[in-house]
């Protein structure tokens, strides 16, 4: 009898869970379809993952919007600010070695930040300025949580570090024809936005990490991830440079203008070319500089989401990934920015506070790139989702996502 009731019961959970699977189907199908009629994306690929299972795989649309050329789930996509949560995990990987802690000041192991300045007067008809002292060091926490008071070109949306940073040609490290220490060593003796620790300020932090990790290590950025993380995960399409055998693999970028959708053809935030990850001597930048595909990106967040391990291979700890996925941010950082936002070392997190605004579970980390791609890891449903398209300058960096989220969840 006991044997009986428990193969009912598991008959209704699989038959409960493939209906859940065929409605969020028809409405993924739907939305994605909707998008494109709408001429919002050219195209898109979206990837589930549930209890390891690939529950929706598909991509709808445009690779390239001149030629007409077909998506594919096997097209590769720049991901630009994705890098930075394999950058982090990459870093962390050598904190577990013992390598560094996590208070440890950066110019401790990059001399060149020693005295941090903050910003304080700004003359706007010479991009001069005058500083202060900063209260204490930057330290590689800071750096992982965003609170250090680097800020961004271009997305920083204050006139005078962008003002200050452009004078300087301190860059963002998408596309960039650049050396990463030049780079690192030039925004070390740029003026902080504000004191260590006081705020979350989006910025080259993950830059100055993956710098950090080629001084520790003692290999080159591209190297290490290759050796430590694509290699053991085997993630044989995600690339700084792409191989020219794959070239025909990435897909191109869209912006919308007066005309409508377009493809991209000139040049993307500062002047770079469009076609960067297929050209030589662009930056390795740890912020920024990968391209990759959603199968590839998926190995990643899998063996994040299976807390450290992928195919009985050890990348992380389960505590390191504990760690990186617990808010980071005092108090006094959160109040003086969005009450709402929470961030551990390297990922936006839902938490019980903030959980009214998202779809997602509490638990879940997540973040996304400037070309409008995004990814989320939910350990509670033990689900993954990646959405990817590319948009030079989307209208919002998130509602894509978003819209794919709220989907899914209301499918369950």
């Amino acid at each position: 009898m006991y044997k009986q009731i428990s193969t009912i019961a598991a008959s209704l959970v699989l038959l409960n869970s493939t209906a859940q699977t065929r409605l969020m189907s028809e409405r993924l199908d739907h939305l994605s379809n909707q998008l494109l009629e709408k001429k919002e994306i050219a195209g898109v690929n979206v990837l589930i993952i549930k209890n390891g299972n690939t529950v929706y795989n598909k991509a709808l649309g445009y690779a390239d919007l001149q030629s007409k050329a077909p998506l594919t789930t096997n097209h590769i996509f720049r991901i630009a600010s994705q890098t930075k949560a394999i950058t982090s995990v990459a870093i962390m990987m050598l904190w577990e070695e013992g390598k560094f802690l996590l208070d440890d000041p950066i110019s401790k192991y990059i001399p060149t930040f020693k005295d941090p300045k903050v910003l304080d007067k700004f003359n706007p008809s010479d991009s001069s300025y005058t500083t202060t002292a900063a209260h204490r060091e930057i330290t590689i926490r800071d750096l992982l949580s965003h609170s250090s008071g680097i800020a961004y070109p271009m997305i920083t949306d204050d006139p005078r570090i962008q003002a200050i940073y452009t004078k300087a040609g301190v860059l963002s490290g998408i596309g960039n024809k650049a050396v990463l220490k030049d780079q690192i060593e030039k925004l070390a003796k740029m003026p902080l936005l504000h004191e260590p620790g006081y705020k979350f300020t989006y910025g080259l932090n993950t830059d100055v990490l993956g710098y950090l990790i080629e001084v520790i290590s003692g290999h080159s950025l591209d190297e290490f991830f290759t050796e430590r993380i694509f290699e053991p995960l085997e993630m044989t399409d995600t690339h700084f440079n792409i191989p020219l055998t794959k070239a025909n693999r990435l897909v191109s970028v869209s912006k919308k203008t007066t005309h409508g959708l377009e493809k991209t053809i000139e040049p993307i935030y500062e002047n770079n070319a469009v076609n960067y990850p297929l050209l030589s001597g662009i930056i390795l930048s740890g912020g920024a500089g990968l391209s990759s595909t959603t199968a590839d990106y998926a190995k990643f967040l899998q063996m994040l989401l299976n807390k450290g391990s992928y195919k009985n291979k050890r990348i992380l700890g389960a505590k390191t990934i504990a760690l990186m996925t617990s808010n980071q941010l005092s108090k006094e950082a959160i109040t003086q920015g969005d009450p709402n936002f929470y961030f551990g070392l390297g990922f936006w997190l839902v938490t019980p506070e903030n959980k009214f605004i998202h779809s997602a579970n509490v638990d879940t980390f997540f973040w996304g790139g400037a070309f409008n791609t995004h990814y989320w890891v939910d350990p509670q449903e033990n689900l993954i989702g990646l959405v990817f398209t590319q948009e030079y300058l989307p209208a919002s960096y998130w509602d894509l996502g978003t819209r794919y989220k709220n989907v899914i969840y209301s499918s369950f």
